[in-house]
């Protein structure tokens, strides 16, 4: 049962019972809870909350919703040296899914000329939706390798890039510990085509401008002001990542027996993080990462090319690159003492704090860039880490569905929402009415509700708000 935490109204708490280890916190206002949605997420974090060396909480984001054995928005840890264990579910398919900002030196004014002639540049140079198809064509097994261990930096040296771009990236661009020689050959092969692609659902290319500004201060040090022309990009792993995950759930779900391991839902299949499956799989995870990753660069490239075609600049400048689908080891305070743990963060967004080494010089009086993309027609935001942070430096990764896309469909008519997507000054590029209207803003949460929410339980802080102008579709 959820329960209220008093003095704390964006706080709730699902107390530990039955086979659960430690108790479900959700982050969630009233109003919040009244849009519906959150019945089946609920049952899944007291699911999460069941995991084998399980700490300190099952959190839940304000953008929580059902997924696959844990839901979306939802984090957990595992003490790694106390049989923690490691979940392709608390991962998801979509691994190293993440979203990029670009900042331009444009002001939606100046721009407004050229939109149209935009957006077809983007429309043109950015492939979108299933199977294959990609702004980078690999030429071979080798280099597929070299993305597989290198991720963003291997873009770079391909002539996808600029100088700098490295710097802003979560981890350099590049998660540490990838084993390519667990990624199955048919993961290899869905990947081979599809690298510098948006694909479908939700993922999406976005040209919007700075609506609004909260934070001058951290605003200035991310380089973004008032009525600037930015471009974000939300995609991931594509083919790649989805067969991983498969891979190794049928995997964990054959090894778990043997380890006496049982769990309440089999889509949390899992095994210790010291083990050869547990390993094996976090080998593969951190090379479909770093493909997202290098998925994302390339995307960058071709945006850039974009630009300067249809504007006559291609001046886009990295803000920042951050994943919201890893399971990463972490050491974090547990009881007051520093203890090494997996912490899976699904459809969850990484949130340091000021001052943590692993931010660029510039940003690390300010916190962590967290970038938070809204619906389709709404806006999208530039948060903040803050210290100190909560769920283990962890916020929210979107608005947050609450209906499921089928039932969108039965709603919405993509060629409708088109027309008035336009006829509100947001110019649409889709690859599909349907796919257009599966992701129409009425599935989704109020995005400034959620992101208000955040900020109110001290997961980040607001820096800037923007809304879109012209929206590219998978």
């Amino acid at each position: 049962m959820l329960a209220p935490v008093p003095g704390e109204p964006e706080r709730w708490v699902i107390e530990a019972t039955g086979a659960m280890r430690v108790p479900g916190v959700v982050f969630a206002s009233g109003a919040l809870l009244e849009t519906g949605g959150f019945d089946e997420a609920l049952v899944q974090v007291e699911n999460v909350a069941t995991l084998p060396g399980i700490v300190e909480a099952s959190y839940a984001m304000p953008d929580v919703h059902w997924g696959y054995g844990f839901p979306i928005g939802g984090v957990a840890a595992t003490d790694v040296e106390a049989g923690g264990v490691v979940s392709p579910g608390g991962v998801g398919f979509d691994i190293s899914c993440g979203v990029r900002l670009l900042a331009s030196p444009l002001s939606s004014s100046e721009l407004s000329g050229s939109l149209e002639d935009l957006m077809d540049a983007l429309a043109r140079l950015i492939p979108r939706g299933l199977g294959r198809g990609g702004v980078w064509r690999l030429e071979d097994e080798d280099e597929l390798e070299q993305v597989l261990r290198l991720g963003a930096q291997a873009a770079l040296q391909a002539g996808l890039g600029e100088d700098g771009d490295l710097e802003y990236c979560e981890d350099g661009g590049v998660l540490a510990g990838a084993e390519p020689r667990e990624v199955s050959e048919r993961a290899r092969a869905r990947g081979m085509g599809q690298l510098g692609s948006i694909g479908a659902g939700n993922h999406f290319l976005e040209v919007q401008q700075v609506d609004e500004i909260y934070d001058d201060a951290a605003a200035g040090a991310f380089g973004l002001h008032g009525s600037q022309v930015c471009v974000m990009i939300h995609c991931g792993s594509r083919g790649l990542g989805h067969q991983v995950c498969s891979d190794f759930v049928r995997l964990m779900r054959g090894a778990m027996a043997g380890r006496q391991i049982s769990v309440p839902d089999p889509q949390l299949a899992c095994v210790p993080v010291r083990s050869p499956e547990g390993e094996a799989y976090l080998g593969a995870m951190a090379a479909a990462a770093n493909y997202g990753r290098a998925n994302r660069q390339a995307l960058s490239a071709a945006a850039r090319r974009a630009f300067s075609e249809a504007v006559g600049t291609g001046s886009l400048r990295l803000v920042y690159d951050v994943s919201h689908n890893l399971a990463k080891l972490e050491r974090h305070l547990v009881g007051g003492e520093a203890r090494l743990l997996c912490v899976h963060r699904k459809g969850a967004t990484l949130a340091l704090a000021p001052g943590s080494a692993a931010l660029p010089s510039d940003l690390r009086p300010v916190g962590q860039p967290v970038l938070v993309p809204g619906s389709m027609g709404t806006a999208s935001y530039v948060m903040a880490g803050v210290d100190p942070g909560r769920a283990f430096s962890s916020t929210c990764h979107g608005a947050g569905r609450t209906m499921s896309r089928h039932a969108a469909l039965r709603l919405v008519r993509g060629e409708r929402l088109a027309r008035e997507l336009n006829a509100a000054g947001i110019a649409v590029r889709a690859s599909s009415w349907r796919g257009l209207a599966e992701e129409a803003p009425v599935a989704y949460k109020d995005v400034d509700e959620v992101v208000a929410v955040c900020e109110r339980a001290g997961l980040a802080r607001r820096v800037a708000r923007l809304t879109p102008i012209g929206v590219v579709k998978g």
